[in-house]
């Protein structure tokens, strides 16, 4: 598909990026920078890299599909580095976890020969790091792109095939539509899980020695990176914002049936939560339980 891929940052997603592309043979090679030398070091000795750049821009020269797999706060400036060195006809896309800020800055930032359309493939762990990089990471996940409407339809299609071809399932909206709606799925849901983990550590620290899996699976995913987990809320502040208002709101209803003993209201609350949970895990419930 791609005569050479580049990926600017060899994190968990950018290093498994380059796995499954060799995996699947849609690269005949990978380039690669990262701005540690240690890590541009232990890069040299990975099967899945090719070439290894001193800077950015030497990184990108000669590819045809140039990924950057950065925390949100760097993208826009690496992009701004790479941009005069970029070849003709190349694609740009980044793995970012916000879209309305890098993608209305990347509009600006001329690209004489190549073209930029935002990404975010929806794969992760809080495990970090290249180490943990594995080709299977994006199968049967969700790949957003936030393509500007005058990006051409043919390089669009181009890059829906590539994430596609990694086993993922496309959707294509606008940015700010983008921002919108992983504030609700993915970023409320781990700052709930930091501020439970906070609340206890800074309340009964103790406790921790009798939780149980219920509380491990609750705040799994608290422990992401706090560095790319901060740049994420600060990027996406509005939605974020937005999504706890109205997450708050919600849990008022749960402590006002608790507060009223209504168990009806209660009853009710908890069994839209199941329902969605089973959801999740593609379970349908055959009819509505019945109330106690």
């Amino acid at each position: 598909m791609f005569d050479r891929i580049c990926i600017i940052g060899p994190g968990l997603l950018g290093a498994s990026i380059a796995i499954a592309a060799k995996q699947r043979k849609l690269a005949k090679s990978v380039s690669t920078w990262s701005r540690r030398p240690e890590t541009r070091a232990k890069c040299q000795t990975q099967e899945w890299c090719d070439v290894v750049g001193d800077s950015p821009t030497e990184a990108v020269n000669g590819a045809s599909l140039v990924i950057i797999c950065t925390p949100v706060s760097s993208i826009v400036p690496i992009l701004e580095t790479i941009a005069p060195a970029i070849a003709s006809d190349t694609l740009i896309t980044d793995v970012g976890s916000t879209k309305a800020l890098i993608c209305d800055a990347a509009a600006k930032i001329p690209l004489p020969n190549g073209y930029f359309i935002g990404s975010h493939p929806m794969a992760g762990s809080d495990l970090t790091g290249m180490e943990n990089a594995r080709g299977d990471l994006f199968e049967n996940a969700v790949c957003f792109t936030t393509p500007e409407e005058n990006a051409p339809e043919a390089i669009h299609h181009r890059l829906c095939a590539f994430w596609q071809a990694l086993g993922m399932r496309m959707h294509t909206t606008p940015a700010h539509e983008h921002d919108a709606i992983v504030a609700r799925i993915s970023h409320l849901p781990h700052l709930l899980a930091s501020s439970l983990c906070t609340h206890l550590r800074e309340s009964h620290p103790a406790w921790a020695l009798f939780s149980g899996t219920g509380l491990r699976d609750a705040t799994r995913i608290a422990g992401g990176d706090p560095t790319l987990w901060r740049d994420i809320f600060l990027q996406n502040a509005p939605a974020v914002l937005q999504s706890l208002d109205d997450f708050e709101a919600t849990l008022q209803r749960a402590r006002k049936a608790i507060e009223d003993a209504d168990a009806a209201s209660l009853f009710s609350f908890l069994e839209k939560g199941q329902h969605f949970r089973r959801k999740l895990d593609g379970i349908q419930p055959a009819t509505p339980a019945s109330k106690p």
